[in-house]
């Protein structure tokens, strides 16, 4: 799966749930968040207040280690 600043949160967790490490050690616990479903990786960066072009880089190296 393509993950981009666009993405919806409820995709990734969806299709990609392996991702969820890098969201919960920022902080971010979105299986359990009702915005997940209409939220996109950007939303969801601005509103926990992390830069989303840094955590998605840091997203897409966590996820070429597994």
């Amino acid at each position: 799966m393509e993950i981009k600043r666009d993405t919806m949160i409820a995709d990734i967790i969806e299709q990609c749930p392996q991702a969820m490490p890098a969201f919960q050690a920022i902080g971010m616990h979105c299986m359990g968040c009702a915005l997940a479903s209409g939220e996109t990786l950007e939303e969801a960066c601005y509103a926990h207040e992390v830069d989303p072009d840094l955590f998605l880089e840091k997203l897409k190296e966590y996820l070429a280690t597994l």
